[in-house]
């Protein structure tokens, strides 16, 4: 869930792939579905794979399944593209439903430079000399502004640091070194598609995606980090992605939430209930705006199940 959320931060449209072979809609199906209507994706194509696994008569049935199942959400209008990945068959139909109906946005290049870090890793093999070594890369998509090679950029919330028995998060600059986008080495990226940023930073900070969940931008001009906030929650009916139906309870005192802010991941603590909002302390602080959504995730046996989103009302 936490996987599937944040990468739906990072994108502009989607393809809802659905079994031939299986009944329509499975647990996850639903799930995924859920998760695009509340982060907001609304260019969808639904591509009915492994027709090649069932005759003709239960194709038309599966796909009556499926028409029946996106009626009433924000993908039924979507075209459904039946195909056989396997063997190649119908793709070429598959891609004119993307080129029609995904459209490339209009990006916002004028505004502060804003990149949301889905990986960050060391590129430096054991064993290299200290002459060689390079910085550490950062992955991601940038959702507005333009950033240059040399900029100096600032992340944020940061480094988790120990300090006189208190944990604390500090930002960290550093230095652009070069840019990739497309696998090109670049001057300079805009909004659009997953790049690669090339820094001086230690790689030790960087290694095993330690700063995934982060914000990039230039110095200065960063929206908030929240370490707590209030919440005005709207719930689902209905608990998301399990096979038998479960109804979702009001949001309880002390209990544990996963939290989805674009890209980042944290758990939070409700404190305090008060008149429909909820004040969420955070183990792990978020870098975003006021007016960005946090989707809602419920610990079910083994798994957080998707139960709804919220608005920031204040700190």
């Amino acid at each position: 869930m936490a996987t599937m959320l944040s990468g739906a931060a990072i994108m502009d449209s989607a393809i809802l792939l659905i079994a031939a072979n299986e009944k329509c809609p499975q647990p996850q199906t639903r799930e995924h579905i859920m998760a695009l209507e509340i982060v907001g994706i609304k260019n969808i194509v639904i591509a009915q794979n492994k027709v090649d696994l069932v005759s003709d008569e239960e194709a038309q049935e599966n796909y009556k399944q499926i028409k029946e199942f996106v009626k009433g959400t924000i993908a039924e209008n979507a075209p459904v593209i039946p195909i056989s990945a396997q063997h190649n068959t119908n793709i070429d139909s598959l891609i004119q439903a993307i080129e029609e109906i995904i459209k490339t946005p209009i990006r916002n290049e004028k505004d502060n430079a804003l990149m949301f870090i889905v990986r960050s890793f060391d590129i430096n093999k054991p064993g290299s000399k200290i002459e060689d070594l390079k910085g550490g890369v950062l992955g991601g998509e940038l959702k507005k502004g333009i950033l240059k090679v040399n900029d100096e950029i600032e992340i944020k919330p940061g480094l988790k640091i120990e300090k006189e028995g208190k944990l604390i998060w500090r930002s960290i600059t550093a230095k652009i070194v070069s840019l990739k986008s497309g696998g090109n080495e670049v001057k300079e990226i805009k909004p659009g598609g997953s790049v690669g940023v090339l820094t001086m930073l230690d790689p030790s900070i960087v290694k095993a995606d330690q700063l995934t969940g982060n914000v990039l931008g230039l110095k200065d001009n960063l929206p908030d980090v929240w370490h707590s906030f209030t919440l005005k929650p709207f719930l689902l009916k209905r608990v998301v992605g399990t096979k038998e139906e479960l109804n979702v309870d009001p949001l309880r005192k002390l209990e544990p939430l996963m939290l989805n802010v674009n890209s980042s991941v944290t758990v939070g603590i409700i404190d305090d209930l008060k008149k429909g909002l909820s004040h969420v302390n955070l183990k792990l602080p978020v870098c975003c705006y006021k007016t960005d959504r946090v989707t809602i995730s419920r610990r079910f046996s083994d798994r957080w199940r998707l139960i709804g989103y919220a608005e920031i009302v204040n700190k």
